[in-house]
């Protein structure tokens, strides 16, 4: 019998829902949680979280992960099928804008470390945008709290399937003001790597470090 929902699963994993015999089990999980579609429960949970972990892979399937954050919602939610995030300049690097232009498929994975302890995967295909061609077709978009900081262009992402990521061993985290690094902390560019004799600019993370709640790039 095929399940509604087998054409969205992976080879890989039916092979090995059949091996381990958990194909019952999944098609449960398939039928009730996994959403083509944001519900309004989703949409509500996404605009009051405040980071979200980012996966892309380019042409040949080499992945790579990162982490946004901002205030709450700065994952728009533009309707049960579109979200939009800002990318602003970081390192000049632009992994995961890169790996997009080359494969559209995304993944984004946001989770509650203080409240409801529960987390929402968030897969579709990306688009980069222009702010201004952004802005026009969503007036609606946030301003960025951060003075005379302005995104580069935004990442425009249609929904193709949406679906819980339990509460079990997510950990509980207390929201607090940021420290400030002591005087032994490396500078960022220098924490995991030998400081060079001729250094290059900080990167962007570096510079606004503990001032800018907009969108920051890491690596990507």
């Amino acid at each position: 019998m095929t399940h509604p929902h087998e054409s969205t699963a992976s080879v890989g994993e039916r092979r090995l829902q059949h091996l381990l015999g958990t194909a019952d089990q999944a098609a449960g999980f398939y039928d009730r949680q996994v959403q083509t579609r944001l519900t309004p429960q989703m949409m509500d949970f996404i605009g009051r979280q405040t980071m979200a972990f980012l996966s892309t892979s380019d042409a040949g399937g080499a992945c790579d992960v990162t982490f946004r954050a901002g205030p709450p919602g700065f994952v728009t939610v533009l309707d049960d099928g579109t979200l939009t995030y800002p990318e602003y300049r970081g390192n000049g690097v632009l992994a995961s804008a890169g790996n997009i232009t080359e494969n559209p498929h995304i993944g984004l994975l946001f989770v509650d470390f203080a409240h409801d302890h529960i987390g929402l995967h968030v897969n579709g295909a990306a688009r980069l945008h222009g702010d201004d061609e952004q802005r026009r077709a969503y007036p609606h978009l946030p301003e960025d709290t951060a003075p005379g900081r302005r995104p580069e262009f935004w990442v425009h992402i249609t929904v193709e399937e949406a679906y819980v990521h339990c509460s079990k061993h997510i950990p509980h985290l207390e929201p607090a003001p940021r420290p400030r690094p002591g005087a032994e902390r490396p500078k960022d560019a220098d924490y995991f790597v030998t400081r060079a004799e001729h250094q290059s600019p900080p990167y962007e993370g570096e510079r606004t470090a503990g001032t800018h709640t907009g969108s920051m790039p890491g690596r990507g």
